[in-house]
């Protein structure tokens, strides 16, 4: 494997990796030569560290709640302790409770933001905190990458998915915030919003089968991308968001300016904005809101049923 590729002697973390998407994280990163640790909340993940150790890789199995602050500390231990380093961190675990916004319970909130959001940040600041004593040791920067798991959802604010949407959203700050801290000691962190047809998905996306024998879906598609962004040669991508599936990868942009309203006399009345922004949505299409609703228009698989 080229060496800019090869994640030979490095260590990586994967969260909600006994399924799914996580599960081929996992074992993707583990074919490109990384040790993993493989976290999930139950008996999966020794499944999966069975897997990589039967393909002749290592793994280690850390079994609990990214959700409790502490597991981040137990996670970036058990690389360094066991492995000797810790070079990747994959943030993929997730639940979903989708509910309209007037049928929200409160565990409802509670429980995606706790996983989803909670959990980004947790491994992140135990990742972090490690990443920059070991920078200060070497006097110089050291090898990280961290990969996080947003959603097209952030893009569009499903209408039944509000909880999910937000942290989703707070994923996508979150990572910026971790690449602009985080870069001066070596460290690459992007976001991804994947598609792929996992047990948490089943009911969103159809059957679909494309070239190379993968279906259009498959979760091992979105884990190649991933293990393309833990290697050497994503060195100069960082802050990025990319929505991946199918055969695509696309690069979002970031928001940009549509309209400055300006006030004539320097401060605006109440009867200004009346005068220069209502005007300005009269005939506005009720597409045209900030959610990015071009995406949609990515879709060729014909799998999704939205």
């Amino acid at each position: 494997m080229n060496a800019d590729l090869s994640l030979a002697g490095r260590t990586a973390i994967v969260t909600g990796a006994g399924a799914g998407l996580g599960r081929a994280e996992a074992l993707a990163l583990a074919a490109q030569g990384a040790s993993v640790v493989v976290n999930d909340m139950g008996p999966a993940a020794d499944d999966v560290v069975a897997e990589i150790k039967k393909a002749g890789g290592e793994a280690l199995a850390v079994k609990g709640d990214v959700g409790d602050w502490s597991m981040g500390d137990t996670l970036v231990s058990a690389a360094v302790d066991t492995f000797g380093s810790l070079d990747v961190l994959v943030n993929n675990a997730g639940v979903l409770r989708d509910k309209m916004l007037f049928n929200l319970s409160e565990s409802d909130w509670d429980d995606v933001v706790h996983v989803h959001l909670k959990g980004h940040a947790s491994v992140s600041r135990a990742a972090a905190v490690h990443w920059r004593a070991a920078s200060k040791a070497a006097g110089g920067p050291v090898y990280g990458r961290v990969i996080n798991t947003s959603s097209e959802a952030f893009l569009f604010g499903s209408a039944g998915q509000p909880n999910y949407s937000a942290a989703k959203a707070g994923i996508v700050a979150l990572t910026l915030s971790t690449s602009a801290g985080l870069g001066r000691y070596g460290v690459r962190a992007n976001a991804i919003c994947p598609r792929a047809r996992t047990a948490m998905t089943e009911a969103t996306f159809n059957e679909g089968t494309a070239p190379g024998g993968l279906d259009v879906m498959a979760p091992e598609r979105v884990g190649t991308f991933v293990g393309y962004l833990a290697s050497p040669a994503s060195e100069k991508i960082t802050g990025q968001v990319f929505v991946v599936y199918g055969d695509m990868v696309a690069l979002m942009a970031a928001p940009t300016v549509e309209q400055k309203f300006t006030a004539a006399e320097g401060v605006f009345s109440v009867e200004e904005f009346g005068a220069q922004i209502t005007p300005y949505f009269e005939d506005r299409d009720a597409h045209k809101t900030y959610a990015a609703y071009s995406v949609a228009a990515l879709d060729n698989t014909g799998t999704s049923k939205y």
